[in-house]
């Protein structure tokens, strides 16, 4: 007796052949694509025309294959979106977070084609950018990227984010190589904004590698091709500037570029960057030895900062306080902010822990435990040894300047050793 025709399915031979083409378009073999409940051996009917398997199945395999099942059953693709996808969204736009991100959880676990999977995986790993979890951010764009075969010059967003993750845990090439590629694609696209925006990404990332040359090449091509009056376009391109000069160590054009951006963001609704702006002119104005104005500073910003900041910024806020109660001449203090900030930063950004460490050490060399200071300078120096920069080079010469005063000049001669390797190296 002929088995009856399913209603879920167009013809069980047109099932068979779409499931066979949409496998070996994916490169999987019959045993790659099976699971519990689905053998090789069944698939293998399946695509022979001789079995029609379930909607369960098919959305199973669908997933594992980027089609829907509506795809294998009928041939058809649904062009409606996902009701939870476009419910996660306007949450996300709310800034509703929890429930956005619970929302995308469900939209993922429901996704029926590799473009939902890779919306919701995206969509995840910014909510975990934006959350303080870069790592997290990380894995779950690199895997929407893999799930999609996604070029990420489509998804400035999903670039913009990844390439920050990539440098918050200092992974620079990783990040520089991102947003070089993003900016080639916004400039042949002629796309203006979203050029000058992978321009000063780019900038940022080169200057924390140290790359000054390069940035500053790169700051002065985009400042002359640029005529936004958009005074948050322009406050990036300060900021870009004024990091720089504090990295060539020039404090004030440093601080002059910094309070333009700040002047610029304050008249905006900007909130966050404004944060931002003073967060980073406290850290110019310690540099300048002025820690009372910079303890201002962080004070405005971290009420600004609010509900908008992750750990990780609330954190660089509190580092930047124990660098000026140590100029304050109250080390107590210090040691205790910088110890708070460096536990929240351990995971997830190292460079700046690594700074944190170093106040600590800081804090023991004045109260005169050496053996201490030595300790937390080496631990500092491990976690900032991924790029240089002047914070590292300043490590290593407190940290043999101790080891000498102990008498141990063979290590501290192999401290300076490092530094002159580090200073040396080509960017």
């Amino acid at each position: 007796m002929p088995r009856r025709k399913s209603t879920h399915v167009d013809d069980p031979v047109e099932v068979g052949r779409r499931l066979r083409e949409a496998r070996e378009r994916a490169g999987l073999s019959q045993r790659q694509l099976s699971f519990p409940g689905c053998s090789p051996a069944y698939i293998s009917r399946i695509e022979a025309g001789d079995r029609i398997p379930s909607l369960q199945l098919l959305r199973e395999m669908g997933r594992r294959l980027g089609v829907s099942e509506d795809y294998l059953a009928t041939g058809t693709e649904r062009h409606d979106e996902s009701a939870v996808l476009v419910e996660a969204e306007i949450n996300l736009r709310l800034d509703e977070r929890e429930e956005a991100a619970k929302l995308y959880g469900e939209a993922l676990e429901q996704a029926t084609t590799s473009d939902e999977q890779a919306r919701a995986l995206a969509r995840l790993g910014q909510l975990a950018y934006r959350e303080g979890r870069p790592r997290e951010a990380i894995s779950r764009l690199e895997e929407a990227r893999t799930v999609g075969r996604v070029d990420l010059a489509d998804y400035p967003g999903w670039a913009d984010t990844l390439g920050r993750a990539y440098a918050l845990v200092d992974q620079l090439d990783a990040a520089i190589s991102l947003f070089e590629s993003s900016l080639r694609s916004a400039e042949e696209r002629h796309d203006g904004v979203e050029a000058i925006r992978f321009a000063v990404l780019l900038a940022n990332a080169l200057i924390d590698k140290t790359d000054f040359d390069a940035a500053e090449q790169l700051l002065a091509r985009i400042l002359e091709l640029t005529d936004s009056t958009d005074p948050v376009v322009r406050a990036r391109l300060y900021w870009s500037q004024s990091r720089l000069a504090a990295a060539q160590e020039d404090h004030h054009r440093a601080a002059r570029y910094a309070r333009h951006a700040l002047d610029l963001l304050e008249l905006t609704e900007q909130t966050y960057y404004t944060a931002q702006a003073h967060q980073l002119l406290a850290h110019i104005e310690l540099d300048r030895q002025q820690p009372r104005d910079a303890l201002d500073l962080l004070e405005r910003g971290l009420d600004l900062l609010a509900d908008t900041g992750t750990p990780v910024d609330v954190a660089r806020f509190k580092l930047e306080e124990a660098r000026a109660l140590i100029q304050l001449d109250r080390p107590d203090e210090a040691a205790s902010l910088a110890l708070e900030a460096t536990g929240l930063l351990e995971n997830e950004s190292p460079y700046d822990a690594g700074r944190g460490y170093a106040v600590v050490a800081d804090v023991y060399a004045e109260l005169g435990d050496t053996s201490k200071a030595i300790e937390v300078y080496e631990l500092a120096a491990e976690r900032m040894s991924s790029h240089p920069s002047r914070y590292l080079m300043e490590t290593y010469e407190k940290l043999a300047a101790l080891l000498e005063g102990s008498g141990r000049k063979d290590d501290a001669l192999g401290v300076l050793k490092k530094a002159v390797a580090i200073q040396t190296q080509p960017a």
